[in-house]
């Protein structure tokens, strides 16, 4: 060995962490040489679910925030059919969402209007659940989706469209739903099409 250098003893186990160190006793060998998993190991790189057909909502002019929220002002009209309306129960609705991420896209939502996830009352919470579950049943009933995204968006950094009135979004998932093909052929979801959905879900949650 040579004056003022040393060889670390390979680490427990057998695989070689450390190298030759120099006098004080820094690691001189490059990352290179360190073990490391194999990157099968790791978790796939995030896919994209391409919604193209949102681009109509993204560009659309918004209306100022005033006291009443979208949300409330379609809870509050009598044209369920129009607005896409699913379900009523005493503290919440489901509608179909208009500018879906995926067909069958929809949004449970507490009829009082609250940006909060923690100012739900303990009855809004358990309705939103009870009817978010009903509706993944009307789902697979209707549409068969091989799986589902369950969530909220809270706040405007997290994508929150219409923050100041929280909702849950279902969203049907298929395999293979996350590639080109509504961009490459040009497809779009048509009005038609939202309401004869719409009234397949409606009819499932009625029974």
């Amino acid at each position: 060995m040579e004056s003022g250098r040393k060889v670390a003893k390979p680490a427990p186990g057998g695989n070689r962490l450390l190298g030759e160190l120099d006098a004080s006793g820094a690691n001189r060998l490059p990352p290179a040489a360190f073990d490391t998993p194999d990157a099968a190991a790791y978790p796939r790189r995030m896919e994209q679910l391409h919604a193209p057909w949102r681009i109509e909502y993204i560009l659309a002019p918004k209306e100022p925030a005033g006291d009443t929220s979208l949300f409330t002002r379609l809870a509050q009209s009598s044209d369920d059919v129009e607005n896409l309306i699913l379900a009523r129960d005493r503290a919440c609705f489901a509608l179909l969402n208009r500018y879906p991420y995926n067909g069958g896209h929809l949004m449970v939502v507490p009829y009082r209007q609250v940006a909060e996830f923690t100012e739900l009352t303990e009855q809004e919470l358990s309705e939103l659940m009870r009817l978010a579950q009903r509706c993944v049943g009307a789902l697979r009933e209707t549409m068969r989706p091989d799986g589902f995204n369950i969530g909220f968006n809270l706040g405007q950094c997290a994508g929150a469209g219409i923050r100041e009135h929280l909702h849950l979004h279902v969203v049907p998932r298929w395999n293979g739903d996350t590639n080109f093909m509504p961009v490459l052929a040009g497809t779009r979801v048509v009005p038609q099409a939202l309401i004869e959905v719409a009234a397949q879900l409606r009819a499932a949650l009625a029974r």
